[in-house]
């Protein structure tokens, strides 16, 4: 028996992955993978398959910085392993 959150997560990333690519596909799995308080104090952009992250302040940078080894793989769950291969912060 899988828990129900390992099925709904899977789910919503087949509904997401189904999407076409474009910034809002982006900016919705990164808020879902982030919460909407980091979300709202960045702002990303696809290039390639690196994710650039654009924060508010030094303070928010330093949070993804420290989140990244989570952040990453549930964006690549979200998104495809293969679309998103690096996170880089400015």
């Amino acid at each position: 028996m899988r828990p129900i959150q390992a099925f709904s997560s899977s789910v919503l990333a087949g509904i997401v992955q189904r999407q076409p690519s474009s910034p809002a596909r982006t900016a919705f799995a990164w808020q879902l993978v982030v919460g909407s308080t980091l979300a709202r104090m960045t702002s990303v952009e696809m290039k390639g398959t690196t994710l650039h992250i654009t924060a508010k302040d030094e303070r928010w940078v330093k949070e993804i910085d420290r989140a990244r080894p989570a952040i990453l793989p549930k964006l690549q769950q979200l998104l495809g392993a293969d679309v998103i291969t690096k996170i880089s912060t400015r």
